[in-house]
């Protein structure tokens, strides 16, 4: 460095460095050599390789195992709050070339380590924006990016009615953050009484309950894959297990399917599910089940072929490298049970929103699932997220969806 910089410094070992190298933002604990003297945490810190090379700047955070969040890979960068306002203006610049404008009433604004905010997801439903906040840099900065993105959305003709923190995430507890959740107080504003809102995607009306459904409320990575679902659906007799709230179902419906059929082993998912079904007048075409997918599947094998699509989004079933083997072995029964239901030439969706079923280990169980089932796979689409939650390359924790449709033949 030619210039002294203000900010402390870590020094990382040759391991962290290749990490930084290529294009991973996080500096782990055990990669820190060195530092220049005390840091506070949520403070930012200049990066430097054990030659002393000028890496980036990062958050700090002796909390977390994930002591350093890169920021910046620009050594010009002053983080002043312009400079958070344009990070904040390119993440909605990249929504609005990616995606219809019709689909940027509902979408996610800011995705983490992708749009560089780590640990910063803020979804939009409708005229609510709802945050989940999970690194202390960020904690520590909401009360100048959250308002600032209020502006931002607004100048552009958006209407933003309230902001809502879902801050009830046990992650939190690894950057010594307090877990809680209720609206964020934009100045000089009241927020609004309830915390339901109503979304239209892909022509499907959903009541979005923020405050108490599942992560920010409803899941927008998918939202695209509904939409192939909807088209593969017309005319057919459609199973969607795991439905949660609906929304493969709902898409399948009004895609023209004859008859949907939704399960899902939570009563109030189902329950929920249903409810979106009269919103959107299709409850004549469809009918739903309280049930656990795993005793479900087999139940039906003992009876007539039923269903000529079946759609299986499943929660899901590993969050650490610990889980894997457990977790494909639950991917390949489900699939292997699908496939089995499926006449010949009926039509599968299948996917995984598990980072750590590594897009390799789930196309080898669909191989040895489609083996054990008799039957060969004709791949009609391979699919991913939608493009608001964009794959950084370098972080495979952005890549995080593999969808898949299939013909059984």
């Amino acid at each position: 460095m030619k210039a002294q910089r203000p900010y402390p410094t870590i020094t990382i070992t040759p391991k962290g460095e290749r990490a930084l190298l290529g294009g991973h933002p996080w500096v782990y604990d055990a990669e820190i050599t060195a530092q220049s003297g005390p840091i506070a945490d949520g403070a930012i810190a200049d990066v430097l390789s054990a030659k002393g090379r000028w890496l980036g700047s990062a958050f700090y955070n002796s909390h977390s195992k994930i002591r350093g969040r890169l920021i910046s890979r620009n050594a010009n960068d002053t983080f002043n709050e312009a400079f958070w306002r344009r990070r904040l203006q390119y993440a909605w610049d990249y929504r609005k070339s990616v995606l219809s404008p019709e689909d940027l009433s509902c979408c996610r604004v800011i995705f983490g380590e992708a749009d560089a905010f780590p640990g910063l997801t803020v979804d939009r439903f409708n005229d609510i924006l709802v945050v989940q906040i999970l690194s202390l840099g960020m904690e520590q900065r909401k009360d100048m990016l959250l308002p600032a993105l209020v502006d931002l959305l607004r100048a552009d003709g958006q209407t933003i009615r309230g902001v809502y923190e879902r801050n009830d995430a046990g992650l939190r507890e690894k950057e010594g953050l307090p877990e809680g959740k209720g609206w964020f107080p934009l100045p000089g504003e009241t927020p609004p009484a309830e915390t339901v809102t109503e979304i239209v995607e892909n022509g499907v009306r959903y009541r979005v309950d923020f405050e108490n459904g599942q992560k920010t409320g409803f899941f927008l990575d998918q939202k695209y894959n509904r939409r192939a679902v909807a088209r593969l659906a017309r005319g057919k007799t459609v199973l969607d297990c795991f439905t949660h709230t609906g929304s493969f179902a709902l898409n399948a419906a009004l895609g023209g399917a004859k008859h949907v059929t939704a399960v899902d082993v939570s009563e109030a998912a189902v329950a929920l599910a249903r409810e979106n079904a009269v919103r959107n007048g299709l409850e004549h075409r469809m009918d739903f089940q309280a049930a656990n997918v795993f005793d479900l599947l087999p139940r039906l094998a003992e009876g007539p072929k039923q269903y000529d699509f079946i759609i299986l989004d499943p929660p899901a079933f590993t969050k650490s490298r610990k889980t894997i083997r457990n977790a494909m072995t639950g991917y390949k029964e489900i699939n292997y049970r699908a496939m089995k239901l499926l006449p010949r030439g009926g039509y599968l969706a299948t996917c995984s929103c598990s980072h750590f079923a590594y897009e390799d280990l789930f196309l080898n169980m669909l191989r040895s699932a489609a083996a054990d089932a008799g039957v060969q796979l004709r791949q009609i689409e391979a699919r991913q997220q939608c493009a608001d939650h964009p794959i950084l390359w370098g972080v495979p924790e952005t890549n995080y969806l593999k969808f898949y449709l299939f013909q059984v033949i």
